[in-house]
């Protein structure tokens, strides 16, 4: 069962929303940080949005020396494959799923709902998002990387194995590498799935066009009604 809605800030583009972007943040940070970029996007005047940013639960992180932070799962070393505690991983997309659930309750459908996020975030949307049992309306992942990605294609749902995903990072990242975002679009576009890419000359944060882009992305795949 999905387990309780975590706390997030709310942001309503227009009364009524019929759609919703839940965008998670990257470690150490919070979700006001990512919602101030609602502006930003530049999203069509008549689309109806609810963005939920989630705050991620505390805990300690061992590549931080045990310090304790919000994170959506512990980083246990620097390298690709070891990087991410997997366990954690799936105990947020719980917390996902709980928030999708409420989403479902206040109307509005799986077909309507964007997975975000950041960094970390952003791993957790990819995770979740191509694992969620019901078709949802994209995946964006921002400076972000694939967990797990050897079993992305056994584990995907029947519903979301074709899910548009947008991708962008930064040439010069030097907290998740720039190999590490390609060879994960690759896991995913040989998956099947249509990868949109964008890669821009910043390291590990965002720049107006890349927000531009998303903004894009996000009225393509939750056109207005």
């Amino acid at each position: 069962m999905p387990e309780a809605p975590l706390p997030a800030i709310e942001i309503e583009t227009a009364g009524n929303p019929d759609a919703a972007v839940i965008w998670m943040h990257g470690l150490g940070d919070d979700g006001r940080g990512w919602s101030e970029v609602v502006p930003m996007l530049g999203l069509p005047k008549r689309l109806a949005v609810r963005f939920l940013f989630p705050h991620a639960p505390v805990m300690p992180v061992t590549i931080n020396n045990g310090m304790r932070m919000r994170a959506w799962y512990d980083i246990r070393q620097a390298n690709f494959n070891e990087r991410a505690d997997v366990e954690g991983v799936r105990r947020s997309q719980a917390l996902v799923e709980g928030l999708q659930a409420r989403e479902i309750d206040r109307g509005i459908a799986p077909s309507r709902t964007v997975l975000a996020g950041f960094s970390q975030g952003g791993a957790v949307a990819l995770y979740a998002g191509i694992r969620h049992a019901a078709r949802l309306a994209g995946i964006v992942g921002l400076s972000t990387y694939l967990v797990d990605a050897d079993h992305a294609v056994q584990e995907a749902s029947a519903a979301n194995r074709d899910v548009p995903i947008f991708m962008a990072h930064g040439t010069r990242d030097p907290v998740i590498q720039y190999a590490w975002a390609e060879h994960s679009r690759a896991v995913l576009l040989a998956g099947g799935w249509p990868v949109e890419w964008h890669g821009y000359p910043m390291e590990h944060s965002a720049v107006p066009e890349e927000l531009a882009a998303v903004g894009a992305f996000l009225a393509k795949v939750l056109p207005p009604r």
